[in-house]
């Protein structure tokens, strides 16, 4: 087989592999609140999540074609192949690192953080201004606009039903939380599952078996999106915990205004912009937000500080693994 075509191949199972773990990895985001207030069980939460991130991942290419083209640019050929593959091996990496430790970190940045570090290491270019326009700059609005909104909602909620009946309010929202978490699955499919597919059509462009003024193929689409609905059914237990009780105790209407706030960024920011933002940032920034009107101390910020610190953390240390990578596939490949 010709080496290209098999570089092709194997970029395009790594990129799905690496799909597989954002949709287990990131399962938290959009059931963890649900399932942390009792509005659904975590097997039928599972279900409604990998279903609503299928659907999500046939709403739009506009991440997908920034991830493709705005971040770097790799040289055609076997080469060109060897640095997407080390950037899709860093952003795994550091994914599996930060599920076994618990932490909700973003595989959104650790795969910009991984394209980034490959290309570095391999001296091709990187476009940084594409990296602080489509990255950098929504990587600090998207958590500030998702604790400020989230905080909007619940003060609005608290002042609409305060003369309303706790338990009754309460069983209400439980409904109402379907609806939430079912909008914020639907809008983690959207942003993550095109993520992997900007992969896999970059990967096509330098191996020449596309345009760069291609339309994104139904099979790429269909495959990322069928990754990420499995990942997301195999479930992320441990950042599940993290984000359900670890950070504030929820109760239905905060899991709601959360759900609500988040899944509204997500939108905004994939169909008005097509920003690759990260869905883990944006709810666990809502859940603080949530926490924060109910009183400051009612958020344990000492676990928020941890994840911040892996939010810091990711696109750098992705970068490395990736980088480390590359040296070694270049000189296995190419060598």
């Amino acid at each position: 087989m010709d080496l290209t075509l098999g570089l092709v191949i194997g970029v395009v199972v790594i990129a799905l592999i690496f799909d597989y773990t954002n949709g287990f990895h990131d399962a938290a985001n959009a059931i963890a609140t649900s399932v942390s207030t009792r509005a659904l069980t975590p097997r039928a939460a599972l279900f409604m999540a990998a279903a609503m991130n299928f659907i999500g991942a046939h709403l739009g290419t506009q991440v997908a074609q920034t991830v493709g083209s705005g971040i770097i640019d790799a040289p055609d050929g076997s080469h060109g192949l060897v640095i997407v593959a080390a950037g899709l091996i860093g952003a795994i990496t550091w994914n599996l690192i930060t599920w076994y430790f618990g932490l909700p970190s973003s595989s959104s940045h650790a795969l910009i953080g991984g394209l980034v570090g490959s290309a570095l290491a391999s001296a091709s270019v990187v476009h940084w201004d594409g990296v602080i326009e489509k990255v950098v700059i929504p990587m600090v609005l998207s958590p500030l606009v998702g604790f400020s909104l989230a905080a909007a909602i619940m003060i609005a909620i608290y002042w609409i039903f305060r003369n309303s009946q706790p338990g009754k309010t309460n069983r209400g929202f439980r409904y109402a939380q379907t609806v939430s978490a079912a909008a914020m699955a639907l809008g983690h499919g959207l942003q993550d599952a095109q993520k992997t597919m900007g992969v896999i059509f970059l990967a096509l462009t330098v191996g020449g078996f596309a345009q760069p003024s291609d339309p994104i193929p139904q099979w790429v689409i269909l495959a990322a999106a069928g990754a990420i609905s499995a990942g997301t059914y195999a479930g992320g237990w441990r950042i599940m915990r993290t984000l359900g009780r670890r950070i504030i105790a929820l109760d239905p209407p905060q899991g709601f205004a959360a759900e609500s706030a988040a899944a509204t960024v997500l939108y905004g920011a994939a169909i008005g912009f097509g920003a690759p933002i990260s869905t883990t940032h944006t709810i666990t920034s809502a859940i603080m937000g949530v926490g924060a009107t109910k009183r400051l101390s009612a958020v344990r910020w000492g676990v928020a500080g941890n994840i911040i610190t892996a939010w810091i953390l990711t696109i750098p240390a992705a970068a490395l693994v990736a980088a480390v990578s590359y040296f070694i596939l270049h000189a296995v490949v190419e060598g």
